[in-house]
């Protein structure tokens, strides 16, 4: 990739690869794990190569996965992410690259919280439309939808919350991707940048049928929630010491 020395495209590649793993194991994080650190070394790949690379690890485990999506409830949400995906694209397009990096920490942060916590509101069908805005929003604007749609279905478990998770956000990644090429932020960068980081996803999906059967869901969130903590401060670090 251009604009990127090697040893920072290969921290970019781990990320991913190690983000597209968890995302595959339990069906969300691709975001709130690499894109953080992304946005550290290359701050052009967010939102939209993020997206599109989640985009390729979800079509992989909604195929794999596919007989225990649940389609009622990924309907009721995807009604809310067309309306959350346009106001994402808008805030793309208007917000400097800094807006969007503190916002992207942010978001992550937010979710961290929210995801310790164990705040779970039922899953019906106002919780899962406002959910799915929310979801369309930020997942838009940063490359992380995935705390919104985390709460509202962490009762579900194994392949259910795979699958649904996966279901919902490989349409809405389609929708968030067409929302940002209106609003004019995918270029050449954006899709160079996707097709050199795609082999890392592949690989982080073959490794997340390993990981499935030696970790569980639960060892899984915490390092997630550890890792995006970590990098979300280091961004906003990285932010403030450049004022």
């Amino acid at each position: 990739m251009t604009g990127v020395s090697t040893l920072g495209f290969l921290v970019i590649a781990l990320a991913v690869l190690l983000a597209a793993c968890l995302q595959a194991c339990i069906g969300f994080g691709m975001g709130m794990l690499a894109a953080p650190v992304v946005a550290l070394i290359d701050p052009g790949l967010v939102p939209g190569a993020m997206i599109m690379l989640a985009a390729s690890v979800t079509l992989l485990v909604t195929v794999r996965e596919r007989a225990h999506v649940d389609l009622r409830g990924t309907g009721w949400a995807l009604l809310g992410r067309l309306p959350g995906t346009a106001a994402g694209s808008l805030l793309v397009a208007v917000l400097p690259e800094r807006g969007l990096a503190l916002m992207l920490a942010g978001v992550v942060l937010v979710g961290v919280v929210l995801t310790s916590l164990g705040w779970a509101p039922e899953p019906r069908r106002p919780a899962l439309v406002l959910a799915g805005a929310t979801s369309g929003l930020l997942g838009t604007a940063t490359a992380i939808g995935g705390p919104p749609m985390a709460l509202v279905w962490q009762r579900s478990v194994g392949a259910r919350l795979r699958g649904t998770m996966s279901g919902f956000f490989l349409v809405g990644s389609v929708l968030s991707v067409a929302g940002l090429s209106l609003a004019g932020a995918v270029d050449r960068h954006t899709l160079v940048g996707t097709a050199w980081l795609l082999p890392a996803v592949l690989l982080g999906y073959a490794l997340s049928r390993a990981v499935n059967r030696l970790l569980d869901a639960r060892r899984l969130r915490l390092t997630a929630i550890t890792v995006s903590s970590f990098g979300a401060v280091l961004l906003i670090g990285k932010q403030l010491l450049d004022l």
